[in-house]
């Protein structure tokens, strides 16, 4: 993958995600991670390979496919991006409301959700009132909701404590032993052992270091049915 006429920030990965696995991504500051996530949740392109997602060949699928895939993978961004003018409780109803449920079937569960990450008391509040952490909770409450197929978490617990930090990993956890499959990046070492049996995957300068077995280096034909 490459921005224009750039060098490419990723080169040469070769990767399976299981259905249902758990995976953390790690690497130092610039090594590709979130140009790695913008390709899961389909907000690039590779400009070269293959990319496949929920079995299907989406490196080369026609633009107007994409939003129904998008619509199965759940995106905790860096930069939040809540929509300012919608309360807390309407930015976590999005996904349910965009699938088509109405606000009788929505109601529950998003005051639930909006509980676990303790903001029950700011379902009405807008996201320019909501400190950096709330807003990142919110963020992540509006990931989930929907019980996607595939979560894609960029840095989800860097502005909130660790107290906080370790309810939402269990959260996350908890989408998973339901059959999400979960890919967190994250510069925090400590949340890695926090999940048991998570993999660890490592850029280095764009490239895949592989110290689980389940990633291969240099690329080969990636195998049929894998999430992503």
């Amino acid at each position: 993958m490459r921005y224009g006429t750039g060098a490419e920030v990723l080169a040469g990965l070769d990767l399976r995600l299981a259905p249902g696995g758990f995976y953390f991504l790690t690497g130092a500051s610039g090594a590709g991670k979130t140009s790695l996530l913008k390709l899961l949740y389909l907000a690039q392109r590779p400009t070269r390979g293959r990319l496949r997602l929920f079995g299907e060949d989406v490196g080369e699928a026609p633009r107007e496919s994409l939003p129904a895939f998008r619509r199965r993978i759940g995106v905790v961004f860096q930069d939040f991006r809540l929509v300012r003018h919608l309360s807390a409780f309407d930015n976590v109803a999005l996904p349910l409301r965009i699938a088509g449920h109405d606000d009788r079937e929505i109601e529950g569960p998003v005051r639930e959700m909006l509980a676990w990450v303790g903001l029950a008391d700011r379902a009405s509040a807008k996201p320019p009132t909501l400190s950096g952490g709330e807003q990142q909770r919110v963020a992540i409450a509006r990931a989930v909701i929907a019980r996607p197929e595939l979560l894609v978490a960029d840095e989800p617990t860097g502005n909130v404590d660790a107290a906080m930090a370790d309810r939402l990993i269990h959260l996350f956890e908890a989408l998973n032993r339901l059959g999400t499959t979960v890919v967190v990046a994250t510069h925090d070492l400590s949340l890695i052992g926090a999940v048991k049996g998570a993999r660890m995957m490592r850029l280095e300068d764009g490239r895949l270091s592989d110290p689980t077995g389940e990633l291969r280096h240099p690329p080969s034909r990636q195998p049929d049915g894998a999430p992503a």
